[in-house]
């Protein structure tokens, strides 16, 4: 594994299990197997979004919006944002829940496609 993809957390292995890397959370979008909530603000994700992802900004972010019986992947610019959902909802006593660290930057470096 080079350096920058165990930096940027490009397989499952190479974080916490909080995070989930470029790989796997492409190959769980493409399966349907999780829930992908962007929490950028509104302006945010109509300026592009990971296909799939829904929006639920931080600004406004109530965990009783979110299934409980599936895994919940956050997304936001860079990865505090979602960091902070993920603590949010831990709180709530959710357990299937990760972030993508690097954001929709990361994602879109990485060659992730994004949808206006």
């Amino acid at each position: 594994m080079s350096f920058f993809s165990k930096l940027f957390g490009r397989t499952h292995e190479s974080g916490p299990s909080h995070i989930i890397g470029f790989d796997d959370l492409r190959k769980e979008l493409d399966a349907g197997a999780v829930e992908l909530i962007d929490v950028r603000e509104q302006r945010e994700y109509r300026g592009g979004h990971v296909p799939g992802s829904k929006n639920l900004p931080l600004s406004r972010f109530d965990p009783s919006h979110l299934p409980r019986d599936r895994k919940i992947v956050l997304i936001c610019l860079s990865g505090a944002r979602s960091g902070s959902a993920l603590r949010h909802l831990k709180q709530a006593g959710f357990e299937n829940v990760v972030h993508f660290q690097g954001g929709v930057s990361m994602w879109r470096t990485l060659g992730g496609p994004l949808r206006a």
